[in-house]
C-alpha cells in the first residue's frame, strides 16, 4: 500500500509550497499534464505559462511525463517551455529515470506532481522520486479513469489514516 500512498497530498498545483521544496534540496520538478495542469486535451494557457515561469525563477528544472501520445504532449511543452516525456507509460519507472537523466538530477532531488493514484504516485514512488499527489481538475474523465477514481478512494481513505495517526504519534 505504501507504493501507493504520495508524500504530500494537495488540493491542486498551487496549493504545494515549490520554494520550501527548493529550500529542502529538491532542484526538479516532473508533472504529469492532464487534469493535473489543466483539463483533458486543452492547451496550455497563460496562467500555465506564468506557473512554469515562476518555478524557473525559483532555480527548478522541469520536465512534463504523460502517457499521452506526442501531438498532445508537445505543444503543451512547447508553451510552457518545459522538456517533455511522451507515452511514458506510467506507472512505469523508465519515463520517470529518463526525466531524471535528461534533467541531470538524483531522485532525492525530483519531486513529481500528478493527480491519479495508479499511475503517477506509484510510477514515482516505485522511481524514487518524492510524489506529490493533487486533485483532479475536473470530473469529466475517460471512463476507465472514473473507475479507477473509486478504488483511488480507498486508498486516499488509508493514506488520511496512516497520516492522522503519525501527527497523532508525534
Amino acid at each position: 500500500m505504501n507504493k501507493l500512498f504520495p508524500r504530500l497530498y494537495k488540493k491542486d498545483i498551487y496549493d504545494i509550497d515549490y520554494k520550501g521544496l527548493y529550500d529542502r534540496g529538491f532542484r526538479a520538478i516532473l508533472f504529469d499534464i492532464d487534469n493535473t495542469l489543466t483539463t483533458h486535451g486543452t492547451k496550455a494557457d497563460s496562467s500555465n505559462v506564468a506557473f512554469f515561469k515562476n518555478l524557473r525563477d525559483i532555480g527548478f528544472r522541469t520536465c512534463l511525463i504523460s502517457n499521452n501520445k506526442e501531438e498532445r504532449v508537445l505543444p503543451f511543452a512547447q508553451t510552457v517551455d518545459s522538456p517533455y516525456i511522451y507515452k511514458a507509460n506510467k506507472p512505469s519507472k523508465r519515463g520517470y529515470k529518463k526525466a531524471m537523466e535528461l534533467l541531470e538530477v538524483k531522485d532525492t532531488q525530483t519531486a513529481f506532481v500528478g493527480d491519479q493514484i495508479f499511475t503517477d504516485i506509484w510510477g514515482a514512488n516505485s522511481a524514487g522520486v518524492y510524489s506529490i499527489l493533487v486533485d483532479p481538475i475536473s470530473p469529466k474523465e475517460e471512463i476507465q479513469i472514473v473507475l479507477k477514481r473509486y478504488l483511488e478512494r480507498i486508498v486516499l481513505f488509508f493514506y488520511k489514516r496512516a497520516v492522522e495517526k503519525r501527527e497523532n504519534d508525534d
